[in-house]
């Protein structure tokens, strides 16, 4: 994607070094990036510039919609993106909230599927858009956030890709998602799929056409030790054309998605890429 290679060229350009203090690494770094998706066109955002993989990335996305706050079930799903955070986060495994291995605490989709209110009820955020959506209701506030500062010290880590704002212009849906912080050589696929595939899911749910989803980045950096590779070996890379994403026909439910959907429900067709980067990856 044209768009992707232009961004890692706007921060090289254009960046500025920031010392990361949870890193110990400097980060070249610019505010604000826009990203879009034609889900409606089927036009899946795989980088094809390096190899690049979509599974996990959907197996993530799945585990928030069933609002697992345990690393083994995201295991079984087919991802270890939970791993480090619930087992290797010294400051989490000595807090009292942890209820034991691969506890990853309050976040990301047990926030979506049960956010606490203060008469000590919850929230189910996903259901109720869900619903909305399906009966032709937009009220301008179809949203699902991860982000409360209030539970923050009751989880393993503060979400990046923090809220999802669905919108409905007749029989079309849109996705307008927020992410405070990306990885671009590393993250940025992870978190292109996931957009992209949660538009895809909702509409199909829904009963609605997909259109466009819109990716904010707030702030967007390259490592100073993947600088290199970026700069010299990716971007001087021609991008392939956009492979296609498929998913099983027989997903028309929320209930699907929370009970029998597995990763051999998703297929892509068409990717063509260049050769693997092994980019570092900061803890």
């Amino acid at each position: 994607m044209r768009q992707y290679l232009d961004l890692c060229n706007k921060i090289i350009d254009n960046g500025i070094w920031i010392e990361n203090k949870r890193t110990n690494k400097r980060c070249l770094s610019i505010i604000n990036a826009d990203l879009q998706y034609e889900v409606g066109k089927n036009e899946f955002p795989m980088i094809t510039t390096r190899k690049s993989y979509f599974k996990s990335a959907i197996a993530e996305l799945l585990g928030y919609i069933r609002g697992y706050d345990s690393a083994a079930d995201f295991r079984a799903l087919g991802t270890k993106t939970w791993d480090a955070n619930s087992n290797l986060n010294k400051a989490w495994l000595t807090n009292s909230y942890r209820k034991g291995k691969d506890d990853m605490g309050r976040v990301y989709g047990v926030q979506g599927r049960a956010w606490k209110t203060p008469e000590g009820k919850t929230i189910d955020q996903l259901k109720k858009v869900v619903d909305n959506l399906k009966n032709g209701i937009d009220d301008r506030a179809e949203i699902i956030t991860f982000y409360n500062p209030g539970e923050f010290h009751m989880g393993c880590l503060r979400p990046c890709m923090h809220t999802h704002n669905f919108s409905l212009l007749g029989d079309t849906l849109y996705l307008t998602s927020y992410q405070r912080s990306c990885d671009v050589p590393l993250g940025l696929n992870f978190n292109q799929v996931q957009v992209f595939a949660f538009l895809a899911l909702m509409a199909r749910i829904t009963g609605k056409k997909a259109g466009t989803a819109y990716h904010k980045i707030v702030n967007a950096h390259i490592y100073e030790d993947q600088l290199e590779l970026m700069r010299d070996i990716q971007v001087k890379r021609e991008p392939f054309a956009s492979p296609q994403l498929h998913i099983n026909e027989k997903i028309t439910s929320l209930e699907d998605l929370e009970t029998w959907v597995s990763m051999d429900d998703f297929s892509i067709t068409g990717y063509e890429c260049h050769d693997p980067i092994a980019y570092p990856f900061s803890v």
